[in-house]
């Protein structure tokens, strides 16, 4: 569908801004890597061959019965014997040692002579953000070359929580930033275009309800219910939604007596329309303003109830976690250079984005 003459203005807009364009790109290609993350950083192998079968143990469930073993309960990749049973397929179970195991699979042949075995295919990360390893040593391990940025506390790989992390607080932010913007929108828009008693019972609705302390309340929420996802970001957006109010409510009521606001009351244009379709794009701009601050607040809440042990379940990954485990191992630095540079990289990508967005909404900025 081609774009509108104004929607071309737009773009033009925003392709000028060099850093918001390469942090546009770069932020795309990080955040569509980490949607794919279940096939960068797993345990599960991407692909298996057994006895002439093609298998994708990493969509699909396997017991170690369907590779030959004796249990019914899912197969175990990392097992030595799991992945001896895959490579001997074929044969008469397992190879004599783990050295002709290895030789199996990297040649095919056993004292000089041909063997049919299987093959398995592991992501360029072979651990999930929960894989506990087996590492030598105590935890957490430096970096290595298994592990590129290390182990934390529990011996799980660093740059798989990292991945899967990055993609949770995005995604989170977003789901929370969408939802806060759409109600608050929506509140400031009817403040500022009825006026009267509306605006006056709606200032001290929201006066109350920002005064409200909302990280003791999740605090204690957390606390007493089992945290979810969805419980979670539904009490994001619940103590979120009035930020955008304020902005919103001081742009209707500077434009509710426009001359064209009046000529389309005059021409009989709802009031629906008149808000949505004439009042609000032009108060998009300084809507846009405050965006990167709903979305970077919402990643920097998310961490900070993480690091704290009341935000998201224990069991999902976390970069407030990742932080905290930095706190309590000061000995292991990577942990927290991880953290400092992942947040920063993040934070700065969509504060850049948004100001270019900003601009290229704003009706003053001409392409050049």
């Amino acid at each position: 569908m081609a774009l509108s003459e104004l929607n071309r203005r737009r773009w033009r807009n925003f392709r000028a801004n060099r850093r918001a364009y390469w942090s546009l790109v770069l932020f795309a290609l990080l955040f569509g890597l980490s949607l794919c993350a279940e096939l960068i950083a797993n345990d599960h192998p991407l692909l298996v061959r057994y006895k002439g079968d093609w298998r994708m143990p990493v969509f699909s469930f396997y017991s170690e019965k369907d590779f030959g073993g004796d249990f019914a309960t899912e197969a175990v990749y990392k097992d030595p014997v799991v992945q001896c049973l895959i490579i001997a397929a074929g044969n008469d179970g397992c190879f004599d040692t783990p050295e002709k195991t290895r030789a199996a699979a990297e040649t095919g042949v056993i004292d000089g002579q041909k063997v049919q075995t299987g093959f398995i295919l592991w992501p360029l990360i072979p651990y999930s953000y929960n894989t506990v390893n087996d590492i030598k040593g105590t935890a957490p391990s430096a970096p290595d070359g298994k592990h590129w940025l290390g182990t934390d506390d529990t011996a799980r790989d660093v740059l798989a929580r990292v991945i899967y992390g990055f993609r949770l607080s995005v995604g989170f932010a977003l789901i929370v930033s969408a939802l806060s913007s759409v109600i608050g929108i929506a509140a400031g828009a009817v403040q500022g275009y009825f006026g009267g008693w509306v605006d006056l019972i709606f200032q001290r609705v929201i006066e109350i309800w920002g005064s409200t302390p909302s990280l003791y309340v999740i605090i204690i929420i957390g606390a007493v219910f089992h945290m979810t996802f969805p419980l979670f970001v539904g009490l994001m957006v619940l103590f979120g939604w009035t930020s955008l109010v304020h902005v919103v409510r001081a742009e209707f009521l500077r434009a509710r007596n426009f001359e064209y606001v009046r000529a389309a009351r005059a021409l009989g244009v709802s009031n629906g329309v008149i808000m949505f379709r004439h009042v609000l794009p032009n108060a998009m701009v300084a809507t846009l303003t405050f965006l990167p601050f709903i979305v970077t607040g919402a990643i920097s809440s998310l961490a900070a109830l993480d690091f704290l042990g009341y935000g998201l379940p224990a069991a999902l990954p976390s970069l407030g976690e990742l932080t905290l485990e930095a706190k309590q191992n000061l000995q292991a630095p990577w942990l927290g250079f991880t953290a400092f540079f992942t947040f920063a990289i993040m934070l700065s990508l969509l504060v850049f984005i948004f100001e270019g967005v900003r601009d290229a909404f704003d009706p003053r900025k001409i392409f050049r």
